[in-house]
């Protein structure tokens, strides 16, 4: 048996070799050990999309995320359809007061608010509200879709 620390972050240049490999015994992990469906949620089924009605990615997926914040909201927090409309959703989750930044030194997305979308058959399933900060990323809020609990997405995306 021979162990390696790889530095995940910044990622390695061993980290990256590896990565996929890494990834595989996660899955196999995931699935053995948890009982994870295999069609949980891969890496290429996650996208991160920036906080910015700017952004075509945001913009294109903005209603169906909000539809599914309204679903999540009613069904887990037992909120009122009042008060989870697309003007809350926005209020909550999309108004931020991080300013984007790309430096050349930072991250290729750069730093700023992010929607975690996490995608499944062409719709969202989830979403995590993350910040990326210089030495930090910070979750500020997820949601997902309860029709998915037994994928238990919130763990998922924490040790994502």
């Amino acid at each position: 048996l021979k162990v390696r620390v790889v530095r995940s972050s910044p990622p390695s240049s061993q980290f990256k070799a590896t990565f996929q490999e890494s990834y595989q015994v996660y899955k196999r992990y995931q699935m053995v050990i948890h009982k994870d469906p295999p069609d949980k949620p891969t890496i290429n089924q996650v996208r991160l999309v920036p906080v910015s009605f700017e952004d075509p990615q945001f913009k294109s997926s903005f209603s169906q995320s909000a539809a599914l914040f309204a679903k999540y909201q009613m069904a887990i927090h037992k909120d009122a359809p009042s008060e989870c409309g697309e003007n809350e959703f926005t209020r909550f989750l999309c108004d931020s007061p991080l300013e984007a930044e790309n430096p050349p030194d930072g991250p290729d997305c750069g730093y700023g608010s992010f929607h975690q979308q996490y995608w499944l058959d062409g719709k969202i399933i989830a979403v995590g509200v993350i910040d990326i900060l210089p030495s930090c990323v910070s979750s500020v809020y997820l949601y997902y879709d309860p029709d998915y609990s037994f994928l238990s997405l919130g763990v998922y995306s924490a040790l994502r």
